[in-house]
């Protein structure tokens, strides 16, 4: 359940990022923070209904799946232009369409993900191919004998080549997986290199300028909460 979790947690911190590196770069209005993060939750939901055959779905269905209400569903909907047929609910693939053109970059965003240990690998194996607008196209690490050699299905490269592959691969988006120590060392190099968004995956806060979109996961603190309430409801 917990790596389902942290699973979805990853598409969805990851969608967040690059839709505030897009507003950014064309100067658009942007959404709330969190109306973002529920439109990427229900995208997901929508995928996984249209995988199943299902053509239309109501707000209170898809309100149940994320434990949220039927008018929050129908407030985020509207907010982004598109109504539903009264009768047979939303049109599964239309409004898989309609959040994808708000979310999504029209070309894409390049990924990478930067220290490429046991999380960096489980990180780049899981997200590779998830989403067809944000790719994992570089990983990079201090240790040598994992540069130049294609870790989970990506290609590794030394640190020390960071700026020059962002610049010719044009890469918007780091995922930062390095030991809390060099955490913030790290996060100065990506930044320097052009990044605009960052997803931390490390135990300590980042500082970053306030023209790149910080998100920061903290498992640690995500596993002690759910930890506490299984204890508080056995007590």
């Amino acid at each position: 359940m917990y790596q389902l979790i942290w699973h979805c947690a990853i598409v969805i911190y990851l969608t967040i990022i690059s839709y505030y590196c897009i507003c950014d770069k064309y100067q658009t209005i942007m959404l709330p923070e969190r109306t973002v993060e529920r439109l990427s939750e229900y995208r997901r939901s929508l995928l996984q209904s249209l995988e199943e055959g299902k053509t239309h779905i109501f707000s209170h269905e898809l309100a149940a799946l994320h434990h949220n209400t039927a008018v929050q569903v129908r407030r985020d909907i509207m907010f982004i232009g598109y109504t539903s047929m009264q009768r047979k609910g939303y049109d599964v693939r239309e409004l898989i369409d309609v959040i994808g053109e708000i979310l999504d970059s029209e070309k894409g965003l390049n990924v990478a993900v930067v220290g490429i240990g046991n999380l960096g690998r489980a990180v780049t194996t899981y997200f590779v191919g998830k989403r067809s607008k944000l790719n994992i196209i570089a990983t990079f690490d201090v240790d040598h004998t994992k540069v130049d050699r294609v870790i989970s299905g990506v290609k590794c490269y030394s640190l020390s080549r960071l700026r020059e592959i962002v610049e010719s691969h044009e890469i918007s988006v780091a995922i930062v997986t390095v030991p809390a120590t060099s955490a913030n060392e790290v996060t100065s190099q990506i930044v320097d290199a052009g990044i605009k968004g960052i997803m931390n995956f490390t135990t300590v806060p980042l500082n970053v300028p306030d023209d790149c979109y910080l998100e920061e996961y903290d498992m640690i603190t995500s596993l002690e909460k759910v930890a506490y309430f299984v204890k508080s409801g056995q007590s």
